[in-house]
């Protein structure tokens, strides 16, 4: 299953704690703001996070103050909260 961290840029404000909880896969930028590490970091929105790292990663999502951060499946996007459904 392939897992990706979405970071919304419009809400995202550079406080840093994703790039605490997800040092092996973000690192900050020079005004502070998550970027993906490696050679193509700067220009990445969608983050792979390895298996490894998916809890993690869900935890910075449930911890984002200006919910910036969501994971996505396979393209969908899962809820910031855990737990939260949409009712039809």
């Amino acid at each position: 299953m392939s897992t990706t961290l979405h970071i919304d840029w419009t809400r995202c404000d550079g406080r840093g704690l994703c790039t605490e909880l997800l040092s092996g896969v973000l690192d900050r930028d020079d005004w502070g703001y998550p970027v993906a590490r490696g050679k193509l970091g700067r220009e990445r929105t969608d983050v792979p996070i390895r298996d490894g790292d998916r809890e993690a990663a869900q935890e910075a999502v449930s911890l984002c103050p200006v919910l910036a951060l969501s994971l996505q499946e396979r393209g969908v996007r899962m809820a910031a909260v855990e737990g939260t459904r949409r009712r039809g």
